[in-house]
C-alpha cells in the first residue's frame, strides 16, 4: 500500500492548531464587537459605521475560520476512521489466517487419529480371530482328548497350550480395546475443540 510522502499529524497536534484557530476567531469576534461598543461610546456616526464595517470583516474573517476547522476536522475524523478500518482490516486477516493455521492442525490430527484407530481396530480384529481359532481349537483338542484315552498325556499337554494361547489373546483383545476407548476419548476431545472454534468464528 502506497504511503503518504507528507510527515504525520499527531492528534494532540491537530488538536493545538484547532485550539489556536478558535481562539483566533473568538478574538476576532471580541475585537469587532469592542469596536463597534467604543464607536457607540464616542457617539460618532462615521466611527460607528466604520466600526461596524470593521465588525462585520471580522465576523465574517472568524466565520471562514471556524468553516475551515470544521471541514479539517471532518477530514481529520475520516482520515482516522480509514485507519481504523484498516487496522482492523489487518487484525481480521490475521485472525484468519491463524484460525486456518489452526483448522488445518485439528483436521490432520483428526486424520492421525482415525488411521491409528483403524490400525487398531483391524488388530483387534485379528485378535478377536486368534481367539476364536484358538476356542475352535480348544473344542476340538477337549473332544480328541474323551476320545482317544491312549494319548491323554500327549493331548492334555496340547491342551494347556491352546488355553495358554487362548489366555493371552484374551488379554491382547482387551490391552487393544482399551487403546482404542483411549484414542475414541482424544478424537472427541479434539473434534469438540474444533467444533467450539468454528462456533466462535461463525459467531465473530
Amino acid at each position: 500500500m502506497a504511503t503518504s510522502a507528507a510527515p504525520s499529524v499527531t492528534p494532540a497536534s491537530r488538536r493545538r492548531q484547532r485550539s489556536t484557530r478558535l481562539t483566533v476567531a473568538v478574538g476576532l469576534l471580541v475585537v469587532g464587537a469592542v469596536a463597534v461598543a467604543a464607536a457607540i461610546a464616542t457617539g460618532s456616526w462615521g466611527l460607528t459605521a466604520a466600526a461596524a464595517v470593521l465588525a462585520v470583516l471580522l465576523g465574517a474573517a472568524a466565520t471562514r475560520i471556524t468553516s475551515a476547522e470544521l471541514a479539517q476536522s471532518r477530514r481529520d475524523a475520516a482520515r482516522d476512521r480509514a485507519e481504523q478500518a484498516q487496522a482492523y482490516r489487518r487484525l481480521t486477516e490475521e485472525r484468519a489466517a491463524e484460525h486456518a493455521t489452526y483448522v488445518e492442525t485439528v483436521e490432520r490430527r483428526i486424520a492421525e487419529r482415525e488411521a491409528s484407530i483403524a490400525d487398531l481396530e483391524q488388530g483387534l480384529t485379528a485378535a478377536q480371530q486368534r481367539v476364536a481359532d484358538a476356542t475352535l481349537k480348544l473344542g476340538t483338542e477337549a473332544r480328541r482328548a474323551d476320545a482317544a484315552d491312549r494319548a491323554r498325556t500327549e493331548l492334555a499337554a496340547d491342551l494347556d497350550a491352546a488355553e495358554e494361547r487362548a489366555a493371552e489373546a484374551i488379554v491382547r483383545m482387551a490391552e487393544l480395546e482399551q487403546e482404542v476407548d483411549v484414542l475414541r476419548a482424544e478424537l472427541e476431545v479434539v473434534t469438540a475443540a474444533w467444533q467450539t472454534a468454528e462456533a466462535s468464528r461463525k459467531r465473530a
